[in-house]
């Protein structure tokens, strides 16, 4: 990784592979910190980890509310679940 940084324990590299367990809260505690650490000081992590943790919210947002079906997708959905045999 280009710019790649040790900023409080971790490695931005490191960082990157541990940013969605961090966003999961899957981390321990001593994790959670470096990783928070890390972000308080490098800019780079953090404009990343901001615009990473947006576009996350923002997909479970969506999934949390799907989007209603068409009618004719509807309609075909059932004919087909209809015409199956058990």
């Amino acid at each position: 990784m280009y710019g790649d940084r040790k900023v409080g324990g971790l490695w931005c590299h490191e960082v990157l592979f541990m940013l969605s367990d961090y966003l999961d809260d899957e981390l321990e505690p001593s994790e959670r910190t470096q990783v928070e650490d890390h972000l308080r000081g490098c800019d780079t992590c953090e404009r990343f980890g901001g615009e990473f943790a947006s576009a996350i919210k923002t997909l479970r947002e969506q999934l949390a509310r799907p989007a209603p079906l068409d009618s004719e997708l509807e309609r075909r959905l059932k004919d087909r679940l209809l015409a199956t045999d058990p």
